[in-house]
């Protein structure tokens, strides 16, 4: 009996070792691979699986390569399984998993290749798998749906009031280009679809999978087109996790800009360029990398616009008035401030001109703008100050304003007033209702004080004479000789002059041109010493001086007010043909990005010399 015993549990305990025994051990290996999509885009990425369970530590597995296919990342992972069942003895799986993200290099019913492992000298192949491609992109990636970024914890906890502009901030999920996956540049927008003078946001990332060491240059797009307000420039590369069509990424912003549209119709946005240094020290390598381009519809502005309305009042403006004083005597000065703010392009809007009767003198104004972007939205205030100054006594009322502009949120027109202003002038000390405004109403002025002065018991300072010798006869003093001859000098002058005068008038046009010419090249020869400097502000006030001083003298009139619209306008007339007037248009935009921000790189400022140049030679 204790030798059937034993028999019965030697037996039982070479079951268990079997149940327990890895499959590899017995030949049953379960080996397989999956994709989680059946149809994609040629655009789009897919996930496929590989899975292995109980294969052995020197196990070899080979993942499948086509030509078909580009494989974007891999990863691997491993987990342990343990199962009890039926009070029998426990089950133990290593699972092994290799997900690979692909993209399709071509489109049709295509095919990929089956995986293999090797165990033991014996060699497994999964089933290969096809999958159908079409042209362009079907749907959202592999990864996470529908967005780039890791998702927010804190996102539905209202610990804020709602933003009204969180729905149009979000940018749009860039592309991994084919080439380029580990380290491209890519430029995005928050929408693509506005009415002119609607801010679009502009932002410049590089996305790398790499070590990143510098960034040494970065050339922004050409933005015909728009208004451009610097948003964000950081001086440090800082990166945040990404997931990119499944792909892991660490995203660096470069630039972000705000850009608002001054005309209507389909408007692009050229690729920024940018020079990337990866790795660190000794081991650094240098590469170019050229962002995608970009286009955005504007949309005219609806019909029935107010009056007084712009291209450029387009956001969400309030008004209002500040006076710093509505009783005082005669005399004093009162300030004034319109004040607009609110949500749109700052540097651009124009407030309405303050008005009032005749008897309030108002200077010209002082204006002071003070942005502050929020949540990539530029926003701030503009404050116009005027000086009013009484000029006699009464009560007087500075009219109501009003500032019209349109809501892109309510696509509907508004206009923001101010309430009107009473002023009350009171007559100074001295009893006087009205300043002089005339040499009579002066001198009645000093009689009216003179006769003050007396009734409260002044009395004028008493002249005392003293006598003087007779003074020597006109022609025999100094002066009398000069005196005599100056009428014959001032003859011989005025006839030099019309000699000079006539020399002058008998030169011809194209000499006069080749003086004009000559002039802005010195000036440009000014700026060339400030290229290579680090002042980059000083170098292209330099060039924009040297060509409005050449537009000022071809077209006769000052530039320095004029709008491009106008200044295009003017160029026409004078004959200047469509690529002069692109030049000139491309060198004005170029000073106005270089002094408030950009152009660091000698390449564009060589650019621009080069424009400005162009423009101002060989116009007839």
């Amino acid at each position: 009996m204790r030798r059937t015993g034993s028999a019965r549990g030697a037996l039982l305990a070479v079951l268990a070792l079997l149940a327990t025994a890895p499959a590899w051990a017995n030949d049953d290996l379960d080996f397989y691979q999956t994709v989680d999509r059946q149809e994609v885009g040629s655009d789009d990425t897919f996930r496929l699986t590989v899975v292995v369970v109980d294969a052995p530590p020197n196990a070899q597995v080979q993942l499948p390569e086509s030509e078909d296919f580009e494989v974007l990342s891999s990863s691997r992972s491993s987990q342990r399984s343990i199962s009890l069942s039926g009070g029998g003895p426990a089950v133990i799986q290593d699972i092994t998993r290799y997900v690979l993200v692909m993209r399709a290099n071509r489109a049709g019913r295509l095919k990929i290749p089956p995986s293999q492992i090797t165990v033991r000298g014996k060699t497994y192949r999964t089933q290969p798998v096809e999958i159908s491609v079409r042209t362009g992109r079907l749907g959202s990636s592999a990864g996470q749906p529908g967005g780039s970024r890791l998702p927010d914890p804190f996102a539905s906890m209202p610990s804020q009031p709602p933003d009204p502009f969180a729905d149009e901030l979000e940018e749009d999920e860039p592309t991994i280009p084919r080439g380029d996956s580990d380290l491209f540049l890519r430029s995005s927008l928050d929408r693509d679809d506005v009415f002119v003078g609607e801010q679009v946001t502009l932002s410049l990332y590089i996305y790398s999978r790499v070590d990143l060491s510098s960034v040494d240059s970065v050339t922004m797009p050409k933005l015909e087109g728009f208004w451009t307000e610097e948003v964000e420039s950081p001086t440090q590369l800082s990166g945040e996790q990404r997931i990119v069509d499944g792909v892991p990424y660490r995203a660096y912003l470069l630039r972000r800009r705000a850009l608002f549209p001054v005309k209507p119709g389909t408007l692009s946005i050229t690729p920024a360029e940018a020079d990337i240094t990866t790795g660190f020290l000794f081991a650094g390598h240098r590469v170019h990398r050229v962002s995608n381009g970009l286009k955005v519809k504007v949309k005219p502005l609806p019909p029935g616009a107010p009056p007084g309305m712009s291209n450029a009042h387009v956001g969400s403006w309030r008004m209002s008035m500040e006076v710093s004083q509505t009783r005082v005597e005669l005399g004093q000065p009162v300030t004034v401030k319109v004040i607009l703010e609110g949500v749109g392009n700052v540097k651009n809007v124009t407030p309405p001109k303050l008005t009032g009767p005749a008897a309030l003198k108002i200077y010209d104004p002082t204006t002071t703008d003070k942005v502050t972007p929020q949540r990539n939205r530029v926003q701030g205030r503009r404050v116009v100050e005027y000086l009013v100054m009484p000029q006699r006594t009464g009560t007087f009322t500075l009219p109501a304003l009003e500032f019209p502009f349109f809501d892109p949120r309510a696509r509907a027109y508004d206009v923001a007033r101010t309430d009107p202003v009473t002023i009350t002038v009171e007559a100074g000390a001295g009893g006087v209702s009205a300043l002089p405004s005339s040499p009579s109403q002066m001198a009645d002025a000093a009689n009216e004080q003179k006769n003050v002065l007396t009734a409260g018991g002044l009395r004028p300072v008493r002249y005392q004479a003293r006598f003087e010798a007779p003074s020597e006869p006109p022609w025999k003093r100094g002066f009398f000789l000069p005196v005599v001859l100056a009428p014959l000098g001032l003859l011989l002058g005025v006839a030099l002059i019309g000699g000079v005068r006539g020399k002058l008038a008998t030169r011809s046009e194209a000499d006069r041109g080749r003086q004009q010419a000559k002039a802005a090249r010195r000036r440009l020869a000014e700026a060339e010493k400030l290229q290579g400097g680090s002042n980059v502000g000083a170098f292209y006030a330099e060039v924009e001086k040297a060509l409005h001083g050449f537009l000022e003298a071809r077209l006769g009139m000052p530039v320095g007010g004029l709008t491009r619209d106008v200044l295009t306008e003017r160029m026409t007339a004078a004959g200047a043909d469509a690529e002069r007037r692109s030049r000139v248009l491309f060198v004005l935009e170029a000073c106005d990005l270089g002094r408030y921000g950009g152009g660091g790189n000698p390449a564009e400022r060589q650019k621009v010399m080069d424009a400005a140049a162009a423009a101002m030679e060989g116009w007839a």
